[in-house]
């Protein structure tokens, strides 16, 4: 499963072409989107250097939208190209070794990268701009909330979200709550966390979690054609994207206090919660690709 870009000139470009590990990063001019495509190694989790190529990203982007010779921006998305999956969440590797070590400053700086990233999604950057998350593969634990913290989420039929922290004792503390609360309700947000259950994306769909479903297979077309849409009404979405953020804003400091709760739950674990992380750790690693993937480029038609 490969995300098939419209790559335009390097010139229009709001980064470095190739300068990222764990990122592919490119502009379409024709939907000025900038796209952030994850292939994380060595498993597809939200590794410290994944989480500090985001921040860069993030604000590079940000910084060259304001410049005077800027092209046109109006969409940053969210993307992974690792077959059948988005990200399977926290790194489990790091958190054995803090936890072991009762390491408290690391796993806080750990925690703090992650809403870092994700704050600055959910305001996206500050611009005027729309970020949407392109889930093709499963999203799980923190991966599922990478996608929460977009302004939308498109996903393909079948694909599974989840918030597994509950079968360690713990909870997602990276938003969970604060951006499922906003897309539902408190209520549900906390049953949906404690449940640990495994959603298809047509059941997030039908609970207004997944904002588009798209056919397997399909997710960037189905992105071109939301994008097209919005084009027409551009002036009453972007108008609507305000009022939500005015009704239901996501502070900084909502996020950072949920965060030092998670570390505190954390450092509290017993032996056998840390044994079932390194079972998920296994699994985790059955799931890394074995052989690499890249961004495959050709002329996108835009839709509409």
């Amino acid at each position: 499963m490969s995300v098939i870009l419209n790559v335009d000139t390097a010139s229009l470009s709001f980064t470095e072409p190739n300068a990222y590990d764990h990122l592919t990063t490119e502009y379409d001019q024709a939907t000025s989107s900038f796209w952030c495509v994850m292939h994380a190694r060595p498993r597809p989790v939200f590794s410290s250097a994944l989480l500090a190529e985001c921040r860069t990203v993030q604000r590079a982007v940000a910084r060259r939208a304001q410049e005077a010779d800027a092209p046109p921006l109006d969409y940053l998305l969210l993307a992974s190209d690792v077959p059948g999956t988005f990200n399977l969440g926290g790194d489990l590797a790091l958190f054995l070794k803090l936890i072991k070590e009762g390491d408290r400053a690391s796993l806080s700086a750990y925690a703090r990268a992650c809403i870092e990233v994700s704050y600055h999604q959910s305001i996206s950057l500050g611009l005027p701009i729309t970020t949407i998350a392109l889930v093709q593969g499963d999203a799980l634990g923190g991966g599922f909330e990478s996608a929460l913290a977009c302004n939308l989420i498109v996903a393909e039929r079948g694909v599974q979200f989840g918030l597994p922290e509950v079968l360690f004792n713990l909870f997602p503390g990276m938003g969970a709550f604060t951006f499922l609360s906003r897309r539902l309700d408190p209520v549900r947000a906390e049953r949906m966390i404690l449940s640990g259950k495994i959603y298809a994306a047509e059941e997030l769909y039908e609970m207004g979690v997944v904002d588009e479903l798209a056919e397997p297979g399909e997710g960037v077309a189905a992105v071109q054609a939301l994008m097209a849409r919005r084009r027409r009404r551009h002036l009453a979405f972007d108008a609507m994207r305000q009022v939500h953020r005015q009704h239901h804003p996501v502070t900084y400091d909502e996020l950072l206090s949920i965060t030092e709760l998670w570390v505190d739950t954390a450092l509290r674990l017993s032996a056998k919660d840390l044994r079932t992380i390194e079972r998920l750790l296994k699994a985790q690693t059955l799931r890394a690709p074995t052989t690499s993937t890249t961004v495959k480029t050709e002329p996108a038609r835009a839709a509409g």
